[in-house]
């Protein structure tokens, strides 16, 4: 028995080794020891169209007992696109007993992806949503890869006046992850004095692969302006609604000022309803308090 259970722990490492040279940039480790993982597929053009995150995390009998445990995250993919695909993905398993089958699923998503942009299908609507909805609407766990960073800096971007000298990057600090039913939780946090101090610290962190592919970067600050005695603060759901407007709340609460926090979160596939609002505020206070 521990010779078949080392045998499919090898095969699981070998698989792992070689989509992670296939696919590169592409490939991301959410959690080595949960064996969770990260693909982001796109159709094969310069400038992709339609681009799709699968999630996968492999149980301990992968491959020979357990197929993986997926997850198709796209804004677009709903409904009758979501069944079609996630049956040609069991299908592939069928067929495969046994066998080593996330580079089959890779392309046949590729596939399909490539299809849909040679057709004449509109482009996506990308707009991120919460993967938890307190009602059961059966889209729960229906969540976007596409980064929505690049928007936030944007809008950044037009708060802060180009004509400023680069300010200097503040020191990020990260705090100790919280992992629950497979979703794991992390706060970050810089001192900052001006809005381009918190754009700065946006893109310095999204530089980082692992913290780019979380399912939410939920971000608030408060920066106190001492000539207009006035705060000047914002916040950021990144999909998961409401989350911003509670982290900027409890920032307000402990009456902290001049500092940015950022919380991760990677969705493990379990729902957490709204423990997770309770994980995301605990990470922030335990930062803060440090």
């Amino acid at each position: 028995m521990a010779a078949s259970d080392t045998e499919r722990a090898q095969q699981q490492i070998d698989e792992i080794e070689a989509l992670s040279s296939i696919y590169g940039d592409d490939w991301c480790v959410v959690d080595e020891d949960e064996k969770i993982y990260c693909i982001k597929i796109s159709d094969c053009l310069d400038q992709p169209k339609w681009t799709l995150c699968l999630q996968v995390i492999l149980p301990p009998g992968y491959p020979a007992a357990e197929p993986p445990i997926y997850q198709l995250n796209a804004p677009w993919l709903r409904g009758q696109d979501y069944t079609e695909l996630a049956n040609s993905l069991e299908e592939i398993y069928v067929q495969n007993l046994g066998e080593s089958i996330l580079y089959l699923w890779v392309e046949k998503i590729r596939e399909v992806l490539v299809e849909k942009a040679q057709s004449s299908d509109p482009e996506p609507d990308i707009k991120k949503t919460t993967e938890e909805v307190d009602e059961d609407d059966g889209d729960d766990f229906l969540l976007d890869y596409q980064p929505i960073q690049e928007d936030q800096i944007k809008m950044l971007n037009y708060m802060t006046s180009e004509s400023q000298e680069d300010e200097e990057l503040p020191p990020i600090h990260h705090g100790n992850p919280i992992t629950d039913r497979r979703s794991t939780f992390q706060a970050h946090l810089a001192p900052v004095l001006t809005t381009r101090q918190v754009k700065r610290v946006l893109e310095k962190l999204y530089e980082n692969k692992k913290i780019a592919s979380a399912t939410h970067n939920i971000y608030a600050y408060r920066i106190y302006c001492e000539d207009k005695q006035t705060f000047l603060q914002d916040c950021e759901d990144d999909g998961e609604t409401a989350a911003g407007g509670r982290l900027l709340h409890l920032m307000q609460i402990l009456n902290v000022h001049n500092v940015l926090v950022v919380v991760s979160r990677w969705y493990g596939g379990i729902l957490l309803g709204p423990d997770r609002f309770k994980h995301i505020n605990n990470c922030a206070r335990n930062i803060l308090v440090e």
